[in-house]
């Protein structure tokens, strides 16, 4: 795949992954879009990358989605290249405390979001002579993690969706990536307050080291992108299911116990 010339649009691209993501591509020489919902970040991204064009939106609403749609593809018409990177991540205790509207807050951001995105802005990328859609996943598509219930089975389902995405369109112009990274050194890695999952830990991957990595493979037209542990967790998941079921929750469920809330 050719990673030069295109126009990317990087949904929930202000910090993290999303960031790392515009910041390497742009230096590949592509035209960056970035959403998000922070004009301040969304501004902070205009003082280190000046050409990234940003557009404060929050795609977990279907109208906002539209009214990017429209604002992007008549601004941009040669746009070619969607990735659905935003995301977030609770810790969640299943006590039946938590709402029945709140309880849904991964499954509509995590997995309903991309979903509605690509919905929206398909058509749109057939016209093109070459397209891309990347879906950003996790390791816990293939694990879950038991201290992050619903973020671990929306990625699961977005890791599903992505799959059958990949049938539908095997014969059309526009290819389907999945990007499922390993721990890494994000904010939303950081708000989650553990002990055990930080830079030092050798399982959490740089996030510089991640996105060059997964840019290599992309290159490579690697349908799915499994840096570091993630290639790890799911060959073994395949194997061993019920032991990397319990590996994964044994050393740091306890302290992600204790922690509220990660976005990115």
């Amino acid at each position: 795949m050719k990673l030069s010339a295109n126009t990317i649009l990087i949904t929930g691209g202000t910090s993290g992954i999303g960031l790392e993501l515009a910041k390497q591509l742009h230096q590949r020489q592509n035209t960056i879009l970035v959403t998000g919902r922070d004009p301040n970040k969304l501004r902070a991204i205009h003082e280190h990358i000046p050409r990234v064009q940003t557009y404060q939106s929050d795609v977990s609403d279907p109208a906002a989605i539209a009214a990017l749609y429209e604002r992007v593809t008549n601004e941009f018409p040669d746009l070619n290249m969607l990735i659905n990177n935003a995301g977030v991540m609770r810790t969640l205790r299943l006590n039946g405390r938590i709402g029945l509207q709140d309880i849904g807050r991964e499954i509509e951001v995590d997995l309903l979001r991309p979903v509605r995105m690509i919905e929206q802005f398909l058509p749109f990328l057939k016209t093109k002579p070459h397209a891309t859609i990347i879906n950003t996943s996790s390791l816990l598509a293939f694990v879950p993690l038991a201290s992050s219930p619903i973020y671990s089975a929306a990625k699961a389902g977005l890791h599903s969706y992505t799959q059958s995405l990949r049938i539908q369109l095997h014969d059309t112009n526009v290819t389907v990536i999945e990007l499922a990274p390993p721990a890494t050194t994000t904010p939303l890695l950081e708000n989650l307050g553990s002990d055990s999952l930080n830079s030092k830990n050798p399982i959490v991957m740089n996030v510089e080291k991640m996105v060059r990595v997964a840019l290599e493979q992309l290159e490579h037209d690697t349908a799915e992108i499994r840096p570091g542990m993630s290639n790890i967790m799911k060959l073994m998941s395949r194997f061993a299911p019920t032991f990397m079921l319990k590996q994964v929750n044994k050393s740091i469920t306890s302290d992600l116990a204790k922690a509220n809330l990660g976005e990115e």
